[in-house]
């Protein structure tokens, strides 16, 4: 076995080697002259650095990338087949429809990676001869592997994992909405608050794992195997009657509409409270809901984008992975609502006027922001205490007089308390 040659017949890439490489890739994605597709396949790449480099459609497969740092890299649509990534940290990088069957994850960092529609199933992997190196592979049929991966607020909707091991795997606060779990092992996984609309999770193994407060609308656990699971406070799908309740509801909507355009002559605000508004969809998008009250309402991947909701009153509302892009907030009451996952960029939370000398702040006290988009918005005098920011991405968020009382701020990203006003 010549020098070059290491682990099982895999040539080792220095960090310089592997830079120059990742350099032509980039000219090459970015149809920049002397640009050349990376072909990193059967290398030993362990414990290299390639953070924040652009490797979208290279070819890694079957290679060791095991302790790899592989922060924010971009992998779209790359091929991982069969290789090693074990121990890697990947937070927070984009693998949009990349090929991981047969990968070994055991143990990686992906916590909010990107992975929508990210292939994990089994594949068919070539080992190289210890001696002979590549000149001799023979092929092994290899299960797809993310043992006790971190996946905390990762996107993985529509990722297949069907027949995978995911034994203690940390899914919680991720989006599987129409992920593929027939037959995977997901026993003792942390699903906490997870999002699992339309998963299908035929045949696995739920033995033990924490389902709390996860969203389970149209996911049949009827073959799963669930025992030992716990499904405190899980959202099931929308009831019958809240169903058959929801064009009621939609003319309240409407109604407080009209109320704003009349100035309060006609229709009335709207009194939403602890309703399951799921069934309005993107209804509300760009309505006029100023001062309507939904304490407590279950409004999970509502659309309000654009909606006029100032001093409207959300307190204890569930607004996971809502889209309130550009919704003007101010003066809102968000007290205790969740909103994890949700949109708010470009959102308006600044103070809401409401005579020459009074107006009211948006209160978003003890309310739970964890992995939410808040680029860009506007929190000027917003009342932060006691909120969990986790993971929240501020930046270019104005935050002039903000108030962060009792907030970790060491895990929100782009956080800039220096902005002018």
């Amino acid at each position: 076995m010549n020098a070059a040659q290491s682990v099982a017949g895999r040539r080792r890439l220095s960090q310089a080697e592997l830079d120059m490489i990742v350099t032509a890739h980039e000219k090459f994605v970015t149809g920049k002259q002397g640009g050349k597709r990376a072909s990193l396949r059967f290398l030993q790449l362990s414990g290299l650095d390639l953070s924040f480099r652009n490797l979208t459609d290279a070819d890694l497969s079957a290679s060791i990338l095991e302790g790899c740092r592989m922060v924010r890299t971009k992998l779209d649509r790359a091929s991982l087949f069969g290789s090693d990534l074990r121990k890697s940290d990947m937070r927070q990088a984009s693998l949009v429809r990349a090929d991981l069957r047969g990968a070994c994850l055991r143990g990686a960092n992906l916590a909010q990676a990107d992975l929508t529609q990210a292939d994990f199933r089994e594949g068919q992997v070539a080992i190289p001869h210890p001696r002979k190196g590549l000149d001799t592979l023979r092929h092994e049929t290899r299960q797809g592997e993310v043992d006790e991966v971190n996946f905390s607020g990762a996107t993985l909707d529509g990722s297949q994992f069907e027949g995978v091991s995911a034994f203690k795997a940390d899914f919680s606060d991720c989006s599987l909405r129409g992920a593929k779990l027939s037959g995977a092992n997901l026993k003792e996984a942390n699903l906490v608050g997870a999002i699992l609309d339309g998963a299908d999770v035929k045949g696995a193994n739920l033995e033990g794992a924490n389902l709390s407060g996860a969203v389970m609308a149209n996911v049949d656990t009827s073959t799963a195997r669930v025992g030992g699971a716990s499904m405190d406070g899980a959202l099931k799908t929308s009831t019958r009657e809240a169903l058959a309740k929801a064009q009621e509801l939609y003319q309240r909507c409407l109604d407080n509409q009209r109320w704003c355009q009349t100035g309060g002559k006609e229709g009335a605000a709207a009194r939403l409270d602890g309703e399951d508004l799921r069934p309005l969809g993107d209804k509300l998008r760009g309505l006029r809901l100023t001062a309507m009250s939904a304490k407590g309402a279950c409004m999970v991947g509502l659309d309000l984008s654009g909606a006029q909701l100032q001093g409207a009153n959300l307190q204890n509302a569930d607004l996971r992975t809502a889209n309130l892009r550009g919704a003007d907030l101010r003066g809102a009451k968000l007290t205790g609502a969740n909103l994890t996952k949700a949109d708010l960029r470009q959102a308006f939370l600044s103070p809401l006027p409401l005579g020459p000398d009074r107006r009211t702040r948006a209160s978003l006290q003890s309310a739970r922001l964890r992995y939410a988009l808040v680029q860009t918005a506007d929190l000027s005098e917003a009342m932060l205490d006691g909120a969990d920011l986790r993971g929240a991405d501020f930046t270019g968020a104005r935050v002039a007089r903000a108030s962060f009382r009792e907030v970790d701020l060491n895990q929100v990203q782009g956080l800039d308390l220096s902005m002018p006003d």
